[in-house]
């Protein structure tokens, strides 16, 4: 059997990270994003940029995996000895998934511990706070690699040949709202694989779901798996 997870903010929100939409302690609700989280607010305010970002990797760099994380790396592992495979994309741009143990993850919108110079577009591990002065060897100014309002998500034509051997797609965590990932599961269902939404709450497109599970990501997310790895 060869599962395609998505994951979003939600399986990390445990851990203490904010998700973007939703409540109203989420990020988007207490920040403008056209000023923190595009090309152009890079350009013309860098260091409030970076200030953002800065303390979002602090926070980032604290955290630890929760249970949902454990899980799936559980999944990946039990997948493998029956002769599957799970592909795992993340929103999120986070490290946690690999934290917990998952062997690799693709990640749509970057990686906040990475920075990628503006320039060149070099990209590099980065853990330490960056400003106006932070330069690649190049001269060029670096910025935080992660995919902005405008930008390309990355790995694209990797996530939709991942969905071409799926049979099953689980969204967790995720507002399905954001595109194209929020497209993913009509993709899924196109190429007549099930799909199912475990989350907090509904997300906006709920109803594409054939099967839907709700509650807090450590508590759904392990069950989910023990019934998968039971069949």
């Amino acid at each position: 059997m060869n599962v395609f997870v998505l994951t979003g903010a939600g399986v990390s929100a445990e851990s203490g990270l904010g998700v973007f939409r939703g409540s109203g302690t989420a990020l988007w609700k207490r920040y403008d994003p056209m000023q923190l989280a595009t090309p152009e607010a890079f350009a013309r305010d860098p260091a409030t940029v970076h200030e953002f970002y800065n303390a979002r990797r602090r926070n980032l760099i604290a955290a630890s995996p929760n249970a949902a994380h454990a899980a799936l790396v559980r999944l990946e592992a039990g997948l493998a000895q029956r002769g599957g495979a799970l592909t795992l994309v993340t929103q999120n741009i986070d490290d946690l998934h690999e934290r917990a143990g998952s062997s690799r993850v693709i990640h749509m919108h970057g990686e906040l511990l990475k920075a990628r110079c503006a320039s060149c577009g070099a990209v590099s591990d980065c853990q330490r706070d960056l400003g106006v002065d932070s330069r690649c060897g190049c001269a060029g100014a670096l910025r935080p690699h992660v995919v902005w309002f405008g930008e390309t998500p990355l790995y694209m034509d990797e996530i939709y040949a991942a969905l071409e051997t799926a049979d099953l797609f689980v969204a967790i965590g995720t507002s399905g709202a954001v595109y194209p990932a929020a497209g993913l599961v009509r993709e899924a269902r196109m190429r007549g694989v099930r799909c199912c939404e475990l989350n907090l709450e509904p997300s906006d497109n709920a109803a594409e779901f054939d099967d839907r599970r709700y509650g807090a990501a450590s508590e759904i997310v392990p069950s989910w798996v023990d019934v998968i790895l039971e069949k």
